[in-house]
């Protein structure tokens, strides 16, 4: 290995070390319960982003939250053909065999992937070479198009007004799939949209009436 490798690897084992001491050692009983398995009421879908782990962000114990990530936090629409359909196993197994209670889909400031939605800068591009980020952003291409004929496509109120449309995308995608729209209706699972600024720290809740982002107090 290099020299930069073994730096990074060392600041992880030093955090592995502080966790073991700080953790998981003062919150033994609580692992040991998670032994038996996990029931979390809470599934959230974010972004792959650094800057936004849903576990930090929401400061939750080990066992608490269900967290899917990847770029741009986007739900995929419901589909039956042959793949490998990573978001949508974890939605089944959260919905149907965790029996969560709530879907949260949280974006962020500063996306990088609905910038690139907006701005069109990866279509074209090879597998390996941005074509796969090109394809999955391409999820929102629809909803990018009101976006930009209003705002434009690049500077931060048109980039704000796609992380916040996006997502709009997955909460209606994930209403594509039958377990989720079911147990919707028969008001088991409650559906929610969340929006974490970076710059400011502050997280928003989509009012599901207007569809405006309200910043929590």
């Amino acid at each position: 290995m290099t020299e930069a490798s073994d730096r990074v690897l060392d600041h992880l084992l030093d955090g592995y070390r502080r966790f073991r001491q700080t953790g998981w050692t003062p919150n033994r009983e609580r692992w040991e319960s998670l032994r038996e398995g996990q029931q979390p009421e809470v599934m959230i879908i974010a972004c792959s982003d650094s800057r936004v782990d849903p576990s930090q962000i929401f400061d939750v114990d080990p066992g608490e939250i269900f967290v899917v990530r990847n770029v741009a936090a986007l739900v995929p629409p419901f589909e039956n053909t042959p793949g490998h359909h990573g978001v949508s196993a974890a939605l089944e197994f959260a919905v149907q065999v965790l029996k969560v209670k709530e879907v949260v889909v949280m974006g962020h400031g500063m996306c990088g992937g609905c910038k690139a939605a907006l701005t069109q800068e990866l279509h074209g591009n090879e597998p390996g070479e941005g074509g796969f980020v090109a394809n999955w952003i391409s999820l929102l291409d629809e909803a990018r198009a009101p976006v930009a004929d209003e705002f434009g496509t690049e500077g931060r109120p048109a980039e704000k007004q796609m992380e916040q449309a996006a997502v709009k995308v997955s909460l209606d995608n994930l209403m594509t799939f039958p377990c989720v729209r079911r147990k919707v209706k028969n008001g088991e699972l409650t559906l929610r949209g969340a929006y974490f600024a970076i710059s400011d720290g502050i997280l928003h809740l989509m009012d599901s009436e207007t569809g405006k982002f309200e910043a929590v107090s």
